[in-house]
This record gives C-alpha cells, sequence and structure tokens, in this order.
C-alpha cells in the first residue's frame, strides 16, 4: 500500500507539475507583437528594442527581435512598424477633457487671428442658433492677433461689434487661457452687469477678478478672473446627452494625437459621476488621472472622509486636488512680486486665498491627497510654495513621497528654482506655452523677468525634478508634438527665432520625450505601470512615422500619428 501510494504521490506531482508547465507556457503565449521599427523605451537600462510582445494589456517582452519565437503562436497577431518609430504612449500632463471634448462642440476660436475672425464665426453660429440660444466658445487670444481693433481698454476688444451680430442671442466667448471671458450686451443685461457713472465705479468690484470697464464707466463685455462668474452662473448647464458627446469626441482627439493618459486639471462632481458611468459601461476610453476642484470646499471633505480612489483596472484614478491660485500672463491676471512692465501698477490677482492653499496642503498630507496648485505668476508661484513648505514642517503625518505639484511654474524668481527640488515639489509645464506666449510676454514682464525666470525648464531639471509636460487643452490644441516641439528648440511654432528664445533653457529630445512620459506617470504615482516599455507595465504605446529623436528639429512639426495602441489594442490607425 505504501508504494502504491508513493507511486500516486508521484503521479499527482508530475502531472501537477505537467499542467503547470503548460498554464505558464499558455501565460506567456502574446496576444500582439510589434517589430520593424526604432522603438524607444524610456528605460534608461534598455533605451532601444527591436521587439515587443504582449499578452491581455501588458508587455511581456522587450527585447532583440530573435528571441520572439518563444512569445509567438499562430494566433499572434503582429504588426509590422515598417520603419516607423514607436514610444510609450503619450501621457497629456496637464489638461481640461471635457473643455477638449467641448470645444469640437462649441465655437473655436483657437486659429482666429484677428477680432474680425471671431466676428466672422459668431455670425455663423447665431444664424444655426434658436432665438435667445446662448451661444458659447473658446480659444481667441488678443495677443496673437496679427491686426487689432482700433476700440481698445486695457489691452482688449470691446463689446459692439460682438453686439451688433448678435444682438438677440446672448454669447460668451472664453479666453485662450480660460482666465477671461467676452460677453455681448445681450449677455451683459441678462447677468445685470451695467454702466456705471465714474464716481460708483466700484460698486460691482469682485474679489479676485475684475468687470473692465471704459472711462466712461462702461462694461467693455472683458469679464477678468472671477469675475467671470457673473456671466457663467447664467449659462444653461448641459445635458447629459451632450456631456457624453463631448466626452466621445475627446477620446478620439486623444487617439488620434497618440495620448494614452491624461491628467485631468480640476473636476466636480458631475465629471466624476460622468467618468464613472463611462467607466462602468466600458467606454472610458482614456486613462483619466482626475484632480479634484478646490473650489468645491464640501466634495473636498466627501473625499478626505472617503479617501482616495486608485483604480485596479489602471482606468479612473483621483488621488490629488486642484487649486487655482492666480490668473494668466495675457489677461494679466497672473500674480506678480513686482508691477506688469506694460501696465504700471497692477500685480495680477490672487484667485484664492492662501491661508486655504495651506489648509489644503495639510488636508493633503493628512488623508493622502497630492496637492496641484495652478501659478503663473512669480509671486503666486512663491506663495505656493511657501504655504507647502509651512504644511509639511506643521503636520504630524510623515509623508515623505507627497509628490505636490504646482501647475504651470510659468515664471519664477530666481530665488524659487531650487526649492522645488529642496521640498520635493514637481512642476507640471506646458512647453507649448513657451511657443505660443514668449513674443508677447516679455511686454508683460520685461527683459531681466524673462530671462532669469520664465519657463526655466533646465534649470529645474538641473536641480533634481522632473518635469510633466502637456498642453493645458482647450488652451492650446492637444498636439504633444507641439510641445515636445517648443521643449527641444524654444521656438514659436512658425520657427522663430532662430535659435530659439533663451536657448540655455532647451530640453534635450530624451528629456522632452521622457516629460510626456515616464516624469508624467511619475506626477501620478504611475511611474511602475506606465511611462516606459517595460516587462509587466501597461501595453499603451504611439506609432509615429518620422524618428522624432533624430529628425531636423524642422520636420518634428510635420510627423504624423500612424498608430495609437491602448492597452494592447489598436485604438487608432492613420
Amino acid at each position: 500500500m505504501k508504494k502504491l501510494s508513493l507511486r500516486l504521490s508521484m503521479l499527482c506531482v508530475m502531472a501537477f507539475s505537467i499542467l503547470a508547465c503548460n498554464s505558464q507556457s499558455d501565460q506567456i503565449k502574446a496576444d500582439l507583437i510589434i517589430k520593424g521599427g526604432t522603438i524607444y523605451t524610456v528605460n534608461d537600462q534598455q533605451p532601444t528594442v527591436e521587439a515587443v510582445a504582449v499578452k491581455n494589456d501588458k508587455i511581456i517582452f522587450a527585447g532583440a527581435e530573435k528571441d520572439l519565437a518563444a512569445y509567438q503562436t499562430e494566433k499572434t497577431q503582429l504588426i509590422d512598424l515598417k520603419g516607423a518609430t514607436m514610444t510609450p504612449g503619450l501621457i497629456e500632463g496637464h489638461g481640461h477633457f471635457m473643455g477638449l471634448g467641448y470645444n469640437e462642440l462649441n465655437v473655436d476660436l483657437l486659429d482666429t487671428k484677428s477680432y474680425q475672425e471671431i466676428i466672422e464665426k459668431i455670425k455663423i453660429a447665431v444664424a444655426n442658433a434658436e432665438p435667445g440660444q446662448w451661444i458659447t466658445g473658446r480659444g481667441w487670444h488678443q495677443s496673437k492677433w496679427t491686426e487689432m481693433p482700433d476700440d481698445m481698454v486695457n489691452g482688449f476688444q470691446t463689446h459692439e461689434l460682438l453686439s451688433e451680430v448678435s444682438p438677440d442671442n446672448p454669447v460668451y466667448l472664453r479666453h485662450a487661457s480660460g482666465h477671461a471671458g467676452f460677453a455681448n450686451a445681450k449677455a451683459m443685461q441678462i447677468a445685470g452687469v451695467m454702466p456705471l457713472s465714474k464716481e460708483s465705479l466700484n460698486n460691482q468690484e469682485v474679489e479676485g477678478g475684475e468687470i473692465f470697464r471704459d472711462e466712461n464707466g462702461n462694461p467693455t463685455g472683458i469679464f477678468n478672473e472671477r469675475a467671470m462668474s457673473l456671466i457663467t452662473q447664467h449659462i444653461p448647464e448641459s445635458t447629459e446627452e451632450k456631456d457624453r458627446k463631448a466626452f466621445d469626441l475627446a477620446v478620439k482627439a486623444c487617439y488620434r494625437n497618440g495620448i494614452t493618459s491624461f491628467h485631468d486639471a480640476g473636476i466636480g462632481r458631475e465629471n466624476i459621476a460622468l467618468y464613472q458611468q463611462m467607466k462602468k459601461e466600458g467606454k472610458l476610453g482614456v486613462r483619466i488621472y482626475a484632480m479634484l476642484t478646490g473650489w468645491d470646499k464640501e466634495l473636498l471633505e466627501e473625499w478626505y472622509t472617503n479617501g482616495p480612489e486608485i483604480d485596479s483596472a489602471n482606468l479612473l484614478t483621483i488621488r490629488s486636488v486642484k487649486l487655482n491660485c492666480d490668473g494668466a500672463l495675457g489677461s494679466r491676471g497672473a500674480w506678480l512680486l513686482e508691477e506688469y512692465t506694460d501696465r504700471p501698477g497692477h500685480f495680477g490677482h490672487e484667485t484664492l486665498p492662501m491661508e486655504f492653499v495651506k489648509e489644503t496642503a495639510l488636508n493633503g498630507l493628512k488623508h493622502g491627497f497630492q496637492v496641484c496648485a495652478h501659478a503663473i505668476g512669480d509671486r503666486a508661484n512663491r506663495e505656493i510654495l511657501d504655504r507647502y513648505e509651512l504644511a509639511m514642517n506643521e503636520s504630524t503625518e510623515k509623508v515623505a513621497d507627497h509628490r505636490f505639484r504646482i501647475e504651470h511654474a510659468q515664471h519664477l524668481h530666481p530665488e524659487d528654482i531650487p526649492r522645488f527640488a529642496e521640498l520635493g515639489v514637481i512642476p507640471a509645464m506646458q512647453a507649448v506655452h513657451m511657443s505660443s506666449d514668449r513674443p508677447w510676454a516679455i511686454d508683460r514682464l520685461g527683459q531681466k523677468r524673462i530671462e532669469e525666470g520664465a519657463y526655466m525648464w533646465q534649470a529645474l531639471l538641473q536641480s533634481g525634478v522632473p518635469i510633466v509636460n502637456g498642453t493645458d487643452v482647450p488652451v492650446e490644441p492637444i498636439n504633444p508634438l507641439a510641445s515636445y516641439y517648443a521643449s527641444v528648440t524654444r521656438k514659436t511654432l512658425e520657427g522663430k527665432p532662430e535659435g530659439g528664445y533663451e536657448p540655455a533653457q532647451k530640453m534635450t529630445r530624451e528629456q522632452a520625450l521622457r516629460s510626456y512620459t515616464l516624469d508624467a506617470a511619475y506626477g501620478a504615482f504611475e511611474e511602475n505601470i506606465k511611462g516606459s516599455i517595460e516587462v509587466g507595465k501597461l501595453a499603451d504605446f504611439v506609432v509615429f512615422d518620422q524618428d522624432i529623436m533624430t529628425i531636423p528639429e524642422e520636420k518634428i512639426l510635420t510627423t504624423k500619428v500612424l498608430k495609437t495602441i491602448f492597452g494592447g489594442k489598436v485604438v487608432f490607425e492613420q
């Protein structure tokens, strides 16, 4: 009996071993193999590979083509790059996902070069609108116009032409920066914004914002920073159908641009519910790292109580808070230490009390939430760094890896540049803003401040912090190649000036690609699951028709996305 029992035991062990081997064999067989081109991994230990194999949504092999045989079966899908270039899927490090979708639904003004072009677009919108229907749009930027209107107040156009083409439909057009808006007379009438006498101009002051008026007290139609709410509170809320359509358009726009992950910079209850529903229906489509809007204190308290939501499916993670602490440079809302060069006596706006920044930082440390504070001007950046530091020093919660961020960090005082590394604060900077803003930003700041503290990419990198790149869509078009080009050339998208602005601050191509992949993943605590092509990481890739790491810089902007692969599935093909 003992021998029989021993034999049975041995047979069981052998059977188990065979089953285990078969199981292992099944596990390593690839669903997808990609080869035949240049593959940049953003892995310092193995910068390029010849082939990649994928099982389900994960990478199971990255290496030499000769080693593929063990992973391939007759069922394995093959993608031959045919000499094209592949990188990890790109990560939009700071954008507004629904803003991207709605920019495709509403009046898109990003390409307008004059006030008259805006008027022509609104004429078309009025012709297609119902009587009394609100007309909304976004994307105009007066500093980028090639011709200026005759009548301007504080460097901005006035509403008369807009009101003339739309006398009965209220119109509200958000500035490209999102920090100012332009309304016609009908919209202002609905909002109750009326002309004032010189003696009573202070009667409609808005804390943290400004209604632009002419010398006679008449509103010009421009609403800066928090004054925008006077108009926006009257715009009808969107419908569920429109929200879902905008969401779908945003996903498709990401795919067209090789973007597989998106840091959504500030969302409220409605968007959270929409994203959760889209995930439930299997329609999320892009990996979203969402920041809770800091405007809703009740929402924050609820999340502090319940804690972060870190998605095991790697689709929707909510573990950060977005604070809007100053305005934009274009609208002169950025909060500066010294007055604007082109508007003496004006320093911009503190749009959120700094005490609330400290309070939020303390809550973040206590409850496990990253804090991401918008700051463009040098004073806003300094004040936020100060509050972060105070919170870190006062907190009883010892959080070594908080990864607090400053969104934009566009203009810094030289003394504050090393503080990012000292405090472990990540700058999330959108390189394309340099291309768009630098030609006129010098008028706002003057040469000294520009040279010493504006768009200081290399100085920050050399200090020891990563940079998270992006576009701030819909402030800029979502095209990541525009930000990549700006990162490595410091030129406008028209290729000027020769040699680039402040060329010592250029990123290398390796740094620029990393800022859109692995460093962006780091900025969301996700560097272990995405951002580079390594075994065990998510199979998110983008395929370009040119080698962006070696082609002449003038060809970068002509590069096209051939394929976007999300979780091992081809979701876009040129």
